[in-house]
């Protein structure tokens, strides 16, 4: 079975870090989109198992596309990412109030990412 991971991030180097990263783990498959809106026409049509979003992004940001993806009953329980600058105590307090899973501060370690992905999707 093949897993699904959505990747929502305007930075090209983060989103090309982030989605080897996602995909140097077998089995699973990064679907990548530079924006939020985009994201939302990308949610109805794919089974994501995880979501790894940024925060500060044009149209839509992270924080409104958490809020919307916790809302819809086919995601409320798909474990959410926030991949960020934003490091203060109350950015990340607000991200996993909305519903993030894990809330990370760039720069990020590769190894610590893949874990939690590994940890939240039960793999070995």
């Amino acid at each position: 079975m093949k897993f699904k991971i959505l990747i929502v991030e305007d930075s090209k180097a983060s989103r090309e870090l982030i989605a080897a990263t996602v995909e140097s783990i077998s089995g699973l498959e990064a679907i990548v989109t530079s924006s939020g809106f985009e994201a939302l026409k990308l949610l109805p049509r794919h089974r994501f198992d995880l979501i790894i979003t940024d925060i500060n992004m044009p149209d839509i940001n992270g924080l409104e596309l958490i809020n919307f993806v916790k809302k819809n009953p086919n995601y409320r329980d798909t474990p959410l990412f926030i991949v960020t600058t934003e490091g203060r105590e109350k950015d990340r307090d607000r991200g996993l109030a909305l519903g993030a899973a894990e809330y990370l501060v760039k720069p990020f370690s590769p190894q610590s990412l893949e874990g939690l992905v590994r940890r939240y999707l039960k793999l070995a």
